[in-house]
């Protein structure tokens, strides 16, 4: 049975990195809603460095976001540009929420993403998969973890890609981002009742690989 597995939670609880491993182990195709998101704040950055909402309407309206699973992971193209790296970018980082906030937008990606999904065997990450996007998802699971915790995974990321971040900066940006992303009146970050609640503040990524597998079982 080609099942479609749903995680959803806030940045930093390890959606992404579960979700790939998951994916791998099951031949499964892995679906990175976030990155396209990210691809929309990119082209938006590209165009216009203000940011505002109708600049990134403007951007989002003939935009051609793909997704290509290789051996070397998930590569990301913006109008047949590879930009897997360049959507990891702190500038991408800090308009995203409000890039995902608006109604057109989502329109846009959840459609791009059903269709993805259309034939089952997926395992999709992102903030309002088992809420919205598949709601008849087979497996739903909503990861988590403290703020401290997600802050100090997003640090290490960042620092060994190269950056120069600030940990307390970082813990203040995911605990405003987790309230954009909860608050927002289109597709709010929440969990779905019939979804799996797995805390991973003190799990290592092998134990919750291995729990979210059992579920899929």
């Amino acid at each position: 049975m080609k099942r479609v597995i749903a995680i959803d939670g806030p940045a930093g609880a390890g959606k992404s990195t579960v979700a790939k491993i998951v994916a791998e182990k099951l031949g499964y195709t892995y679906i990175d809603t976030g990155a396209m998101y990210r691809g929309v704040a990119w082209k938006t950055l590209k165009q216009s460095q203000t940011a505002t909402d109708e600049d990134i309407l403007r951007a989002v309206q003939e935009i051609d976001v793909r997704l290509a699973c290789t051996e070397n992971g998930t590569r990301v193209t913006v109008d047949g540009t590879d930009v897997t790296q360049e959507i990891r970018t702190p500038e991408v980082t800090h308009i995203v929420s409000r890039v995902a906030a608006l109604g057109p937008v989502r329109e846009k990606m959840v459609e791009l993403q059903r269709a993805m999904a259309a034939d089952g065997a997926i395992v999709m990450d992102g903030r309002d998969i088992g809420t919205n996007v598949l709601p008849n998802a087979d497996v739903k699971i909503f990861l988590t973890a403290s703020v401290e915790e997600r802050a100090r995974r997003r640090y290490d990321e960042m620092k060994e890609k190269g950056y120069a971040v600030n940990f307390d900066d970082l813990k203040r940006e995911i605990a405003l981002r987790d309230k954009q992303d909860s608050e927002r009146e289109i597709s709010p970050l929440r969990q779905a009742e019939d979804a799996v609640l797995l805390d991973t503040t003190s799990l290592s990524i092998d134990e919750v690989v291995t729990y979210v597998l059992k579920l899929s079982e």
